[in-house]
């Protein structure tokens, strides 16, 4: 967290895990969500979004500050809606606006799924839905094959497999700048969890059409401009053929809200504006 940061931290026990969170702002409540992206990547949106509405971020369960009674549990999209809801609950001035992205935007969905009356609008940024797609068990079995050499203790190459999965261009050289080498303990840390814990419950969850087509809940199905062809661009289109939603167009790719957080929020105010 920045020096400059108006960020009040707090802790709320929930069964399983004692979470981490952060509160901005005062207004209407506007949690952003990751996962395994914890609560520090979406700060600088947080802090843009802050001066009129109250913003929760929140490590997910697993991460960083949160940390779980038994560190070898997995973690699914249920469990982490289940987090949200008990979040937004202790907090008492829902219901919420949630943006979750990649597999914050699964945990967003299976909210508005599981507790639509504490969430108003969901925007579900580029969600891994990967069951929707056609070639669902190719991309299974890669995802198995990601996680097998990242227990190998191949990390460079299980991250090489993710990118190539999520179709993903990166360079060799960056591939080895960002993992390879000497790394943040917490952040290996994190990565491991979710390598061992929870990529597969993610990226096989299932949506329930029928409910999402009828929830009192708002959807907004957000795609980044540049993510075009990518694995989480036809995902996010397959969700919003199913339930009849045309996806809105954000900044930048799958983490644009961290690349340029000003232009993002210019556009996340926009939506909101529009589904309000």
């Amino acid at each position: 967290m920045s020096p400059t940061s108006t960020a009040a931290v707090h802790t709320l026990d929930v069964p399983g895990a004692r979470l981490h969170y952060e509160v901005r702002g005062t207004g209407p409540l506007v949690v952003l969500v990751g996962a395994p992206m914890d609560a520090a990547a979406f700060a600088p949106l947080a802090e843009l979004l802050a001066t009129d509405r109250t913003v929760l971020t929140t490590d997910p369960r697993g991460h960083q500050g949160s940390v779980l009674a038994d560190p070898e549990q997995d973690s699914t999209p249920q469990l982490r809606a289940d987090d949200l809801a008990g979040l937004i609950a202790h907090l008492g001035i829902g219901p919420a606006v949630v943006f979750g992205s990649s597999g914050g935007a699964v945990s967003a969905l299976a909210l508005a799924q599981s507790e639509p009356d504490l969430v108003t609008t969901v925007i579900a940024h580029e969600p891994p839905l990967n069951e929707l797609l056609d070639d669902r068990d190719h991309l299974r079995a890669n995802t198995e094959e990601m996680i097998a050499t990242y227990r190998t203790g191949d990390v460079v190459g299980a991250w090489r497999k993710f990118m190539a999965n999520a179709d993903i261009m990166m360079p060799e050289p960056v591939l080895q700048q960002i993992f390879g080498g000497e790394r943040d303990p917490r952040q290996t840390a994190s990565e491991r969890y979710w390598f061992n814990h929870e990529l597969r419950g993610t990226t096989t969850w299932e949506p329930d059409i029928a409910v999402l087509q009828t929830t009192p809940t708002r959807v907004v199905i957000g795609i980044g401009v540049e993510s075009t062809g990518q694995l989480c661009d036809r995902a996010s289109r397959a969700l919003g053929e199913r339930i009849g939603v045309t996806p809105t167009i954000f900044p930048g790719d799958h983490t644009g809200f961290v690349d340029d957080p000003a232009a993002f929020a210019v556009r996340f105010r926009e939506v909101l504006g529009s589904t309000s």
